[in-house]
């Protein structure tokens, strides 16, 4: 029998400054593990960063994120809490789901040009839990194919490619 565990997000990484706010669904057990955001090794996020934005992926931690907010980029996830049966969003128990505050966050974000939802089911979560209690933010907000390991099909030029509406919200 597998183990359902109840899954606590991390903390919102936002800068004051924030032109895009990339959203994640709910992180993976590595990630939660770990406590940083995309933390599997085969996650593509902070390579693609490094395309996007000059993070340096192999930098520390609290570098990259550091070097993110200088960027512009802020990160979080739509789901604060829930209970799961493992590390991806299809093993999300549903109806357990906790949104994160976003309508607030957003609102508070002057500068904010782009919501990039980082895969199907996080854009799916923020229009389920999000828009619907008047998190309806005046940006756009993009579905952007997923820098997870599960989305193996998409190489990292491919998400370059897709995500490159980021890097136009940097300018």
């Amino acid at each position: 029998m597998i183990e359902i565990d109840v899954c606590t997000g991390l903390s919102a990484q936002i800068g004051a400054d924030c032109r895009v706010l990339v959203l994640g669904s709910m992180p993976g057990l590595a990630s939660l593990r770990q406590a940083q955001y995309y933390a599997h090794p085969r996650n593509r996020f902070w390579p693609l960063m490094a395309l996007l934005a000059g993070v340096e992926p192999s930098a520390p931690y609290p570098q990259r994120l550091q070097q993110l907010h200088k960027a512009g980029i802020g990160v979080w996830d739509v789901i604060g809490e829930c209970r799961r049966r493992g590390s991806l969003d299809a093993d999300i128990v549903r109806g357990s789901e906790v949104p994160n505050a976003l309508g607030p966050a957003v609102a508070a974000l002057r500068d904010l040009r782009l919501i990039a939802c980082n895969g199907a089911a996080a854009h799916r979560a923020f229009l389920r839990f999000i828009v619907p209690v008047g998190g309806n933010p005046q940006v756009p907000v993009l579905a952007l194919p997923s820098t997870s390991p599960a989305n193996a099909a998409a190489s990292l030029g491919a998400l370059q490619q897709a995500w490159h509406p980021v890097a136009d919200a940097l300018r």
